[in-house]
């Protein structure tokens, strides 16, 4: 639970320097990569690595008590007649838990669009190359730029909001469904 947590209790930013420690020159895994060609900081990589780290606790904690309330015993039935542990997962334990997986991934997709940052610190803000909508925002209003920051911005909320009644549909149609 504690390491669930972490994502949550470490400042984003804090978490984008560990990126850059971990990942960036003279970083303990920069010499495999920089062998294989392929550049995690400043690059597209280091924003999807920093994003999934800090927004899957919101998956984890919905995904969770489901597999706790379900118990084994569906899975090992499956074994006795023969299923293999793929075709079990597929089958069996991902159709028990799609609800709470998709409500989830909502709410960890919520979190994702409003990084700044920890997206900030990895991304460089390399305008047209690693800028996300959200970092773009931030650009406009640094710059003085408020009416294409608030246009952004503005997208951005109603994004949110549409998926907010998601969510919230997502949600209603769990508890429908355990009833």
């Amino acid at each position: 639970s504690a390491l669930v947590n972490l994502p949550l209790a470490v400042s984003p930013v804090i978490v984008g320097l560990m990126a850059v420690l971990l990942f960036g020159r003279g970083g303990w895994f920069e010499p495999f990569f920089a062998a294989q060609g392929i550049q995690i900081i400043f690059a597209l990589p280091s924003m999807i690595l920093v994003t999934i780290f800090i927004s899957i606790p919101f998956v984890i904690r919905e995904v969770a008590p489901v597999l706790e309330e379900l118990g084994m015993e569906e899975e090992q039935a499956a074994w006795t007649l023969g299923a293999s542990k793929l075709q079990t997962f597929f089958r069996v334990t991902l159709p028990n838990i799609r609800w709470g997986l998709l409500y989830g991934m909502a709410l960890s997709s919520a979190r994702a669009i409003g990084e700044v940052g920890a997206v900030l610190v990895v991304s460089g803000l390399l305008q047209g190359r690693t800028e996300t909508a959200t970092l773009y925002v931030f650009r406009a209003f640094d710059q003085y730029q408020e009416e294409q920051g608030y246009i952004v911005a503005m997208t951005l909320a109603a994004f949110s909001v549409v998926l907010l009644i998601g969510i919230e549909t997502f949600k209603r149609r769990s508890v429908r469904a355990a009833n």
